[in-house]
């Protein structure tokens, strides 16, 4: 049978899975274990196919153990990371491990399950897109082993609030472009979305108590004049993993409403 996995069943994750498991099985993986049962009860309520798998993604076993519980259950088509940390929730560490090292574990882990066809789709962030990275220290980031990422990242200002999360988001995106030529020798694709200003529990959360000043002041510049949704991502989602989309991989795509096109516009 055919598996959708998806990590993280948030917002976005959960509005993934209901346009993208209709008569496949749905693989979802999250790190709680009490809403990742919840979540699952509501979708094999609605008439999905559901096997719920806990999983740390900062954890290369534990990823390795989803990615071995997937190969039993099906052959892989569709794989949508979503699952991260924003700034209120952890540490600048944790950010680091979790959105960071995750998204190159979840990659890794699941290279063996590519068959043609086969498509990654993993969630970045705009601000990924106005991280201030040199080019060279990119090209570092961009190619160095998983283990040695962190060290990469010695003399990066990660001082500001929100630094640490952007440059994690920044580095997903060049992992993406990289783990894209790999994926492609077995015929799959892999692509990230960076979205914007999304209407989730995670966004309301930072609204509330991290970057809330900031993040109105994004909102009152945002060429499309409203805050975006789980829907604005999943409909993203459900193109880039189709067929319709197969001449894309190794890119990112914003769903921002153009709010970094709107930053860029006013830097100096």
């Amino acid at each position: 049978m055919d598996v959708v996995v998806i990590t993280g069943v948030g917002g976005m994750g959960i509005a993934c899975a209901h346009r993208l498991g209709a008569g496949r099985h749905l693989v979802l993986a999250d790190f709680d274990e009490a809403k990742l049962g919840a979540v699952s009860d509501a979708l094999i309520a609605d008439g999905f196919t559901v096997t719920p798998h806990r999983v740390d993604v900062s954890d290369r076993a534990s990823v390795d153990g989803l990615a071995s519980a997937v190969r039993d259950v099906g052959t892989l088509r569709t794989l949508v990371h979503t699952a991260g940390l924003s700034p209120t929730q952890a540490t600048a560490e944790r950010v680091l491990e979790v959105d960071m090292l995750g998204t190159d574990h979840v990659l890794a882990a699941f290279f063996e399950l590519v068959t043609e066809g086969t498509v990654a789709v993993c969630i970045a962030s705009m601000a990924g897109s106005i991280a201030n990275l040199p080019a060279d220290r990119e090209r570092a980031l961009a190619t160095a082993a998983t283990e040695d990422l962190m060290d990469e990242l010695e003399g990066v200002d990660l001082s500001d609030f929100g630094a640490t999360y952007s440059v994690a988001k920044r580095i997903n995106q060049l992992r993406v472009e990289q783990a894209a030529v790999k994926w492609g020798a077995r015929g799959g694709r892999v692509v990230s979305i960076s979205p914007g200003i999304i209407s989730t529990p995670m966004t309301h959360q930072e609204l509330s108590e991290g970057a809330g000043e900031q993040m109105q002041g994004m909102l009152a510049i945002s060429p499309v004049p409203r805050i975006g949704t789980a829907e604005d991502i999943a409909a993203a989602v459900q193109w880039l993993s189709s067929a319709q989309a197969s001449f894309v991989s190794g890119c990112d795509l914003r769903v921002d409403g153009g709010v970094t096109a709107a930053i860029r516009g006013m830097t100096p």
